[in-house]
């Protein structure tokens, strides 16, 4: 149950507070002002707590700092959220990017820049990509990956509390989570990072490993900005060893490692009047004139049913499956194994649903894991204002479409078997337009990064399942093919290729819903915001090999699930 929570000071504090966009701090004559109060407790009701003894006296001192720093760290998420970052709309991109490289200019870094996509391959211009590079004369690089857009607000009557103002309530089990656009996906974990970032900067005005950015603004239209400035740059991250990407734990503590990415086509098809050449051509018409004249709209809707089947969990279109890997037995047993702890019921609540596809919670992993979907994320024409009247007979109506695939699938293949389909039942009028393609790409977890991110894990008391051997997905769809050496094997594609990993502490959840959140106290084995920033930094030293050796292990341990 969320609860408000009272916002004492707020607006004074926003207007004080130093804006984390590259602008100067207001002059207060008061180099010792007070910081934000907002009295968060940093430990929250968390009942795991770092094991300090594989902590070195300099990352001590960054954790110290951290828990004395945590009300300035949670106002930083609060004015990035308050900054609208929508990439389908365009509202305040251009403003965010330059708020972005405010961040990178904040840690030192002697190259950062913002880099205006003027057009891609789709036929879109692409949102600016914020690019940084900060050499501080160590031995490894870490290439870190951002998207600073957003989605858009499609039911404002659902949030608690408004969107873009970040406020706090809260949300049991834990006494304070932040309500807004971005929180979890994904401006709350890489506000972590960055606090972490920083900390260490402040503490010691260095970093333990040198870091690229990359932070782009169009994740949300399939990376289309990002794709095009990579593939002209790739020089630009040729110096990295490894990525670093945010991550966080689930609902119940258990945290994962990211680094693979399922592929993710998306289109447009569009009816209309003019192409079908029945109908109303040039705008809407009266509905009245339904009586006497076609409808695109009802076609269009007729068109669709062809697709699926009548449960719309089927895709009808021959060979639309094709190509697909079987699961390997190491994937399957996974799977298995994960299964045996899975609650079907707190599953579908945690994201919001009635329930799943299937009561079996070893095909429902499958499914969410690996499933090959077409789903309809859109619709529009004529009449789209709830409630009351008016008659309107549509001249023209869209539908958007995401379609998730799996190796060895191939995105651009699959809509083609759609277009043909379409021709054949006599559907060549409809349009079709593809907004973007983002490929599957694997990953392995026998490298350093991930053996740091595991060595954090086990210092923070996180429980996890060791990453299978092998390449595997292990992840929903980002534009992982970019940067892991997948793209070398794609048309016009790069070369890169380099170890990644994504995951640390702190939780969120809503995604693309109402009253998206982040957890800012956690409770349990769920850390919060400082817990969360800690995690970062210990992956930083980790990756630096400047923690102490882990302890041997014995015949006694085992990961947890």
């Amino acid at each position: 149950m969320m609860r408000r929570l009272e916002r004492t000071g707020v607006v004074t504090l926003l207007l004080a507070g130093l804006a984390l966009g590259g602008c100067a701090a207001p002059e207060t004559g008061d180099p010792m002002a007070p910081a934000a109060e907002l009295g968060i407790r940093a430990q929250g009701d968390t009942e795991i707590s770092p094991d300090m003894s594989h902590i070195p006296t300099e990352l001590e001192e960054v954790f110290t700092h951290i828990d004395a720093s945590v009300d300035d760290h949670v106002m930083n998420l609060r004015r990035w959220i308050q900054q609208p970052s929508i990439s389908n709309s365009g509202e305040g991109i251009q403003e965010s990017a330059q708020m972005v490289k405010g961040f990178f200019d904040q840690l030192g870094c002697q190259r950062s820049e913002v880099h205006d996509i003027p057009m891609t391959e789709w036929g879109q211009p692409g949102n600016p990509v914020v690019y940084a590079d900060c050499d501080y004369g160590k031995e490894h690089t870490l290439l870190i990956y951002w998207m600073y857009d957003t989605m858009p607000i499609t039911q404002p009557e659902a949030w608690v509390l408004p969107p873009f103002d970040g406020e706090l309530t809260e949300f049991g089990p834990f006494q304070k989570v932040m309500i807004g656009r971005g929180a979890t996906n994904s401006k709350g974990p890489q506000m972590a990072q960055w606090n972490a970032f920083h900390s260490i900067y402040e503490v010691t005005g260095s970093m333990p490993v040198n870091l690229i950015f990359i932070a782009e603004g169009d994740e949300e239209r399939m990376s289309i900005g990002l794709r095009q400035f990579v593939r002209e740059n790739p020089d630009l991250f040729a110096h990295a060893d490894a990525m670093y990407r945010f991550g966080s734990q689930s609902r119940s503590g258990a945290a994962g490692v990211s680094g693979g990415s399922e592929g993710c086509v998306y289109i447009e098809l569009t009816t209309s009047g003019a192409s079908w050449g029945r109908g109303p051509v040039a705008s809407n018409i009266h509905g009245a004139h339904k009586r006497s004249t076609d409808a695109p709209a009802l076609r269009h809707i007729k068109m669709l049913d062809t697709l699926i089947s009548d449960d719309g969990n089927d895709v009808l279109v021959p060979g639309f499956y094709e190509g697909a890997d079987p699961l390997s037995p190491v994937e399957e047993e996974m799977f298995r194994t994960s299964a045996e702890n899975l609650d079907m019921a707190i599953a579908a609540e945690n994201i919001g649903v009635a329930r799943f596809m299937t009561e079996d919670p070893l095909q429902h992993l499958k499914n969410a894991r690996y499933g090959i979907s077409f789903n309809m994320d859109g619709v529009w024409a004529g009449n789209m204002y709830p409630g009351g009247a008016g008659a309107i007979l549509p001249n023209r109506i869209t539908s958007k479409h995401n379609m998730r695939y799996v190796p060895s699938m191939d995105g651009l293949e699959m809509v083609q078997k759609i277009r043909d389909y379409l021709d054949e039942q006599g559907y060549e009028d409809v349009e079709m337009t593809i907004v973007g393609d983002v490929p599957w790409s694997k990953s392995s977890y026998d490298n350093r990064a991930a053996e740091s991110l595991l060595r954090t894990y086990d210092i923070f008391g996180i429980r996890y399942r060791t990453p299978i051997e092998g390449e595997t997905i292990l992840g929903g769809y980002w534009p992982a093919y970019l940067f892991s050496g997948r793209d070398a094997a794609l048309p016009n594609g790069t070369d890169l290729a380099m170890p990644i990993v994504g995951g640390a502490a702190g939780h969120g959840g809503g995604a693309h819903a109402a009253n998206e959140f982040f957890v800012i106290e956690g409770a349990g084995e769920v850390y919060g915001m400082a817990g969360a920033v800690k995690s970062v930094a210990t992956f930083l030293y980790a990756y630096a090999g400047l923690l102490p050796d882990p302890p041997a292990p014995t015949d006694g341990d085992a990961a947890g699930n």
